[in-house]
């Protein structure tokens, strides 16, 4: 599977990730003392919509472009409108650029918050300095964000949040991940984690996100509620063609996030449906019986 941004801005597994992202974000401002971003596979920063690779496949049409002028639900507005004031802000002529995580994360931090962005592919890397070289705020590395990770941790602020979100080019992508993962959080547990997987193997996600959740109850000492799980999907999994389902694992999530993603999810699954199957889930990756069997142990 190739997922690199460019060709995919805008879609629904961007608006999941973004939204989550983007209420992340506020929460930890809710605090003065300055936090730290740290994005793994940073992309460009942001995205045009006219270009070759979003003309080539418009998924921003079937994704972010149903939302703006949609009638929002009273208990959905929670969720959705911090992300989508954001989107209007930087669009105040009509829908023409989608931002990716580093321009969410820019334009939502202070003047005394840092943003460490990572970007292996060289030209992209380029473009993404280019972006940001005159916001003093921000470092760019052309450098595997998975190697950065566990160097970057913890930050000089001791508060923040790591998004890994992977092109998931390899087919042991989740495997890097993971190790990325169990070397970051060990040096530092109480850091927020957002964990971006497809859900083109629903096997292989619950896999993964069964073992870190296992592996963070039992070897960190992390309560099973600072572990959530965010997951939609448009049509049915195991249908053919382009992905149908992603989401997210976060670890140390604010605590006002379950009940907004709740709020959020039912009339976002059914807006964004693309066929029959479609559907979502908030949970803690972790089921009841898997946690009596942790007890047990």
């Amino acid at each position: 599977m190739n997922y690199r941004h460019a060709f995919h801005a805008g879609n629904f597994a961007d608006i999941l990730k973004h939204l989550v992202l983007t209420l992340c974000l506020e929460h930890l401002k809710a605090k003065p003392k300055p936090v730290r971003y740290i994005d793994s596979h940073s992309g460009i920063g942001a995205y045009d919509l006219a270009s070759d690779e979003a003309e080539r496949s418009p998924e921003w049409k079937d994704g972010v472009g149903k939302l703006l002028n949609a009638d929002i639900p009273e208990e959905a507005r929670p969720a959705l409108e911090p992300y989508l004031n954001l989107i209007r802000e930087m669009n105040p002529d009509g829908l023409k650029s989608y931002p990716g995580s580093p321009e969410i994360a820019a334009r939502l931090l202070r003047e005394n918050d840092r943003m460490h962005l990572c970007e292996l592919h060289a030209a992209d890397s380029v473009t993404l300095d280019d972006r940001y070289k005159r916001d003093k705020r921000v470092k760019v590395e052309k450098r595997d964000g998975y190697k950065a990770i566990e160097a970057l941790v913890p930050p000089p602020e001791k508060r923040g949040l790591v998004l890994v979100d992977p092109p998931f080019e390899d087919r042991d992508e989740l495997a890097h991940m993971a190790e990325a993962v169990m070397g970051a959080i060990g040096k530092w547990p109480t850091g927020t984690y957002v964990f971006w997987r497809s859900l083109k193997n629903l096997w292989a996600a619950d896999r993964f996100d069964a073992g870190l959740a296992h592996w963070l109850i039992t070897e960190q000492g992390i309560d099973p509620e600072k572990i959530l799980r965010a997951d939609l999907w448009v049509r049915d999994l195991a249908s053919e063609g382009k992905l149908a389902g992603a989401g997210v694992v976060i670890v140390n999530p604010p605590w006002t996030l379950e009940e907004q993603l709740v709020g959020a999810m039912p009339w976002l699954a059914d807006t964004l449906a693309q066929g029959d199957g479609y559907g979502w889930r908030v949970d803690g990756a972790f089921t009841d019986e898997d946690l009596e069997d942790l007890a047990d142990d």
